[in-house]
């Protein structure tokens, strides 16, 4: 089913005498626990529930709309992974299973970081708060459908636009902090938007550096320069992330009738924007926040004449009567740099003389790029690993800085022999 909340926090907490570390220094009468399907029991502190306990931030959990007076009422999700659940009923996954589960995430790594290196680098309580917020909020600005409103969606009715949804995340922010007259320090409050500081931070609940989550080798992290850094040995592991994410891509996010609804969709809210004003509500995060996923029933059940064209499109969805699949042209890879996106018009131009003429509107065009992250490039380029020898002399290093001291960091000893 998704997370499951205990309401009786005082009494379930008490009967709990191993609260992991992560809250150990939390009242814990004011710890709620939330049970995830992934990471199994939640423990959220009392700042970051005060901004999960707001109509903004639920918006991502499930949001109810009834359809008539007396009518059964309908609810529809805020998914993360698009369109996918149409076509894959098991890709099911909400913003909000996505945002708690980095917000823990993020908290185990900083509790991982602080125990093992947190005199050298400083880091304190305000440190894990503020990571903690930062990836619970991180993705709050996404739009219905997530990444399809902010890439298929807006470029199509807003030309040039530069909007993202890691903008609107900042200024929903600010909106919750000041519709709800939460109390958090100005400071944390800035960070948590920015996270400039220390990089590798920054690193943890969103890396841009190398497109790896850090929380996913939790035990072989250390920091070095600024810089989170993995054990040498899990090079194949990281490898891996990497070739399973271009994998998901390839077989289920661009999956041809994934991909099909998708072009429909935001044809249905192109028909739909200028009588729903859809693109306006991204200007003013006050509105911003009541778009959701439910903009696809609002479309099919609404009787208003000028949304026909929309409404048709979604039933065609509705009944699987989709875009029909074509063709698909892989570009070579040493031809790159040098191909620039199709368009439906060049499509058009290209047809050979025959009884038939294709016209622009009845071609769909989907230009899918699916690499590592970093195109041609070996992402294990971008990032840095250490062996056991470099963290002993970091340690030395850390002792001379300190203390004026270099202690011996000393093998580990072999096993004595046993005796005859």
């Amino acid at each position: 089913m998704g997370e499951c909340c205990s309401d009786d926090l005082s009494v379930s907490q008490e009967r709990d005498p191993a609260l992991p570390a992560a809250v150990g220094t939390l009242d814990r009468r004011y710890v709620k626990q939330v049970y995830d399907n992934v990471h199994g029991t939640v423990y959220i502190d009392p700042m970051s529930l005060k901004f999960i306990d707001t109509e903004q931030f639920q918006r991502f959990l499930i949001a109810f709309k009834v359809q008539a007076a007396g009518s059964k009422a309908t609810c529809e999700i805020l998914h993360a992974l698009g369109v996918a659940y149409m076509v894959y009923p098991g890709a099911v996954h909400t913003r909000f299973e996505h945002s708690l589960g980095v917000y823990w995430l993020a908290g185990q790594s900083m509790q991982y970081l602080q125990t093992y290196q947190g005199a050298e680098l400083d880091i304190d309580h305000f440190d894990v708060q503020t990571v903690k917020l930062a990836g619970l909020l991180h993705d709050i600005g996404h739009g219905p459908f997530s990444h399809l409103f902010e890439h298929e969606f807006l470029p199509r009715v807003i030309t040039g636009s530069k909007w993202s949804h890691e903008q609107m995340s900042g200024k929903l922010v600010d909106y919750i902090v000041d519709q709800h007259n939460i109390d958090i320090d100005s400071e944390c409050l800035r960070k948590v938007k920015a996270l400039k500081e220390k990089h590798f931070l920054f690193d943890i609940v969103a890396n841009g550096r190398n497109g790896i989550d850090v929380d996913k080798l939790l035990q072989s992290m250390r920091v070095m320069g600024d810089e989170i850094c993995y054990l040498a040995k899990e090079y194949l592991t990281v490898h891996k992330l990497f070739a399973t994410r271009a994998d998901l891509h390839r077989i289920v996010y661009t999956h041809a009738k994934v991909k099909a609804i998708e072009l429909m969709l935001v044809d249905a809210l192109l028909q739909a924007n200028e009588h729903l004003a859809i693109s306006s509500y991204i200007a003013d995060p006050a509105e911003y926040w009541k778009l959701d996923d439910t903009i696809l029933k609002t479309i099919e059940t609404a009787p208003d004449p000028e949304l026909k064209e929309s409404r048709d499109i979604v039933l065609r969805i509705r009944r699987r009567e989709l875009y029909k699949f074509c063709n698909e042209f892989a570009v070579p890879k040493d031809r790159l740099e040098y191909f620039k996106d199709i368009s439906a018009q060049d499509i058009v131009c290209s047809q050979k003389a025959t009884g038939l003429t294709l016209r622009e509107e009845d071609v769909a065009v989907s230009n899918i790029k699916i690499d590592l992250t970093h195109g041609r490039n070996n992402p294990l380029e971008r990032i840095s690993f250490f062996k056991v020898e470099a963290v002993s002399e970091a340690f030395e290093n850390l002792q001379l800085r300190m203390y004026g001291v270099k202690a011996q960091v000393h093998e580990t000893p072999d096993k004595k022999k046993r005796r005859r």
